[in-house]
This record gives C-alpha cells, structure tokens and sequence, in this order.
C-alpha cells in the first residue's frame, strides 16, 4: 500500500512519531492483531491536518483511533495508515455556558481523565462514565455509556475534521444518536466527500458538590469491577445489547456458552458478554467465539446479535 517515496516523506514528516509495519497487537486492549503498514503518532493538530490531507490526495485509507480499546485487529493487520490522536489532542478545559458549564474535552483526552476533571472541579453529568476505557472521541462515536447514562445525555457540540482538511462545530439538535452509534444527520453535506474526524466534544455539566461526586463515583467503580472481569486483555461488553427483553450477556449465559473458550480466547465466566484474551490468543480465536455466539444465540432464540466493538483489517 505504502511506495518508497510514501514512506519517504512520512519518515522526513514525523520523524519518530511513526513506525511502519507495527504490530496493532501493542495498541489495542484485546491485545491481538497483525501489523498496520504505517502507524503515526502526530504531536500537534497541524500534524493531524497535514496527514489527512496527503492520505486524501495520495488515496491512502487511513484509519484513526484513540486507546484502541473497542477494537479487533485482524491477523493480517492493516492496509495504509493507524493515526493515533492521544499525543495531538488530550486537552480539556472549561467554561461559562448559556445552560451550565461547558466542558472541552479534546477527541484523544480518556474517557476517565474527562471524569476525573469533572469531580475535581464539581460538575454534575459524567460520572456516568466512570470505569468506561477508551477516548473521548470514541466515547462519542459509539455513544457510550451505561445504566447510569450515556454521551447523548451530556453532549452539546462537536468539532470535525473533514476530509478537505477544514473543520466544522455541529451542535447536538444537528446530531443523530442511536444505541452505542452517533450518525451526523443528512444537512451535513461535507461528510459525503468521506468519514469525519471527531477533534473534539463540548459537554454541558452542572455544578454539585465534588466529594459527593467523588463518593458517588467510587461506588459505580466497585460495583462494575465486581461484575466484570478485570486483568485479562477484552473489550469492554462485546455485543449491543437488544433493544428489547433480555441483555446480550443473559442470552449468551442462556445459550450455556458461558466459559466458552477457542484457542486462546474465552467468554468470561463473570461476564458472559465480554470476550477475554488468555494470553495467546489470535484475533481468529476470537472472530470464532464470535461466530459461535452469533450462530447460536440465533439458533436459539431467533435473534441477531451485534457486535458493539469494531472489527478491521484483513
């Protein structure tokens, strides 16, 4: 995918800020997946603009990620680009809001630093999201949350990047959410030249008492801990959940699936809808457990279950 003289110029470009043919098995939470052809890691935002566009006028796809923690890397890894955005956009501020205040959380900013800065600062909305890994900007794209919330409940504006290199603010009216999905409505007529980049995410929080805050917190935390399994590589909750009747993770227990394992991947027996790399697992293990989750669960209940984590590669 990548000529000498792609290389050449990302080499004189980033300099150390990018590796190629670098194993996506170091960069994601399941800890498997084979090597993308390129991996940059740009330091500023001007970096971030200059790579999307020369990506665009070489016809180089790219693919951009936070923590790499709702994400299954095939074994044959991936073909042109992994742009990382924890280097170039990791800030978060605040300010006076119409409704509230108005919390700026840059798109490679974690999920749990955007929660502790609330705390800290005793704004009201985020504790939703305590113990949920992964990047603002992916927290936005997949709509996270919990039973406490979601992104949604909290959200009032993006910014994107969009592929001609310009950005654009889309407040949250203009924006459409469905379960663990965030599309931008049809008006948004730049996005048909190709997918957006989210840079960024205003959040409008309300003012409340920080050790309330912080004791409200540490309860959420201890509870998910006790329900789902911690110290093995996954990714999170694996299927969405149905939108009605029982969880993703009653049905897979249901099926008698929990336990389950294939090679050196496994459904966890605290959890059954989280997927857990043993310690040698291939990304086929777990694209198997998949299969098989999917297969059955049909079989036997006539539903169709999604997977909530995003699968690429070849």
């Amino acid at each position: 995918m990548l000529d000498f003289d792609s290389k050449i110029w990302l080499e004189s470009r980033f300099k150390n800020s990018v590796r190629f043919d670098e194993s996506m098995s170091k960069h994601t939470s399941l800890r498997v997946g084979g090597a993308a052809d390129a991996f940059v890691m740009p330091e500023k935002p001007e970096d971030l603009v200059d790579i999307i566009r020369w990506c665009r006028q070489k016809d180089i796809p790219c693919l951009v990620i936070g923590d790499g923690t709702n994400l299954l890397v095939k074994d044959c890894g991936i073909r042109g680009i992994v742009i990382v955005l924890t280097k170039c956009l990791k800030s978060i501020t605040r300010s006076m809001g119409r409704d509230g205040i108005i919390v700026t959380a840059l798109a490679g900013a974690r999920m749990q630093a955007l929660c502790s800065f609330a705390i800290k600062n005793g704004l009201k909305g985020m504790n939703f999201a305590i113990g949920i890994p992964g990047t603002v900007g992916g927290g936005v794209m997949m709509n996270a949350g919990t039973a406490h919330g979601s992104i949604k409940g909290v959200l009032d504006s993006i910014k994107i990047l969009l592929p001609a290199g310009h950005s654009k603010i889309i407040m949250r009216k203009n924006l459409n959410f469905d379960y663990r999905r965030l599309s931008l409505k049809d008006e948004v007529k730049e996005v048909n030249q190709g997918l957006p980049i989210i840079l960024g995410a205003c959040f409008c929080l309300h003012p409340s008492d920080p050790q309330k805050l912080k004791k409200n917190a540490e309860e959420i935390l201890k509870a998910r801990k006790k329900r789902q399994p911690v110290g093995l590589p996954n990714a999170g909750c694996f299927f969405k959940n149905p939108l009605l009747g029982k969880t993703a993770g009653e049905l897979i227990e249901l099926a008698g699936l929990k336990g389950r394992s294939i090679g050196g991947a496994k459904i966890s027996l605290k959890h059954a809808n989280f997927i857990i790399n043993r310690g040698r697992a291939s990304s086929a293990d777990i694209l198997d457990i998949i299969e098989l989750v999917q297969k059955t669960v049909s079989k036997k209940f006539n539903i169709n279950l999604e997977p909530e984590v995003k699968i690429v590669g070849q």
